[in-house]
């Protein structure tokens, strides 16, 4: 999926970066083929097999393997790299970006 917003430049452009991207997808499917992460994120699989082993290499994903197919696992506890965001984790993006939790209770609606 490409992203759609343009900027007065006529670039696109998303808040978040492609190592985002990818890994909030093998956090909410940690059993996705990375040609579908690739398909999702609007990049090669190529490039997203470079971010997992950077990822990888910076101990914020690990992966097993489970028959002919890995199985991702997100490290949540780490701080997310650059300085303006180290004081945040790993587990708070995800949190932020997942989808809500449907509640118990049901919302009034005013007459």
């Amino acid at each position: 999926m490409r992203p759609t917003t343009e900027s007065a430049s006529g670039h696109t452009w998303t808040f978040l970066t492609n190592h985002s991207h990818v890994l909030i997808c093998l956090y909410k499917d940690p059993h996705m083929r990375l040609s579908d992460v690739a398909n999702a994120v609007g990049i090669t699989e190529r490039a997203v097999q470079r971010i997992v082993m950077e990822l990888e290499a910076a101990g914020v994903l690990a992966h097993t393997r489970e028959g002919r197919r890995n199985v991702y696992t997100v490290t949540p506890h780490q701080p997310l790299r650059h300085p303006v965001e180290g004081h945040c984790t790993v587990n708070q993006l995800l949190e932020m970006v997942s989808d809500p939790k449907p509640t118990k209770s049901k919302s009034k609606t005013r007459k």
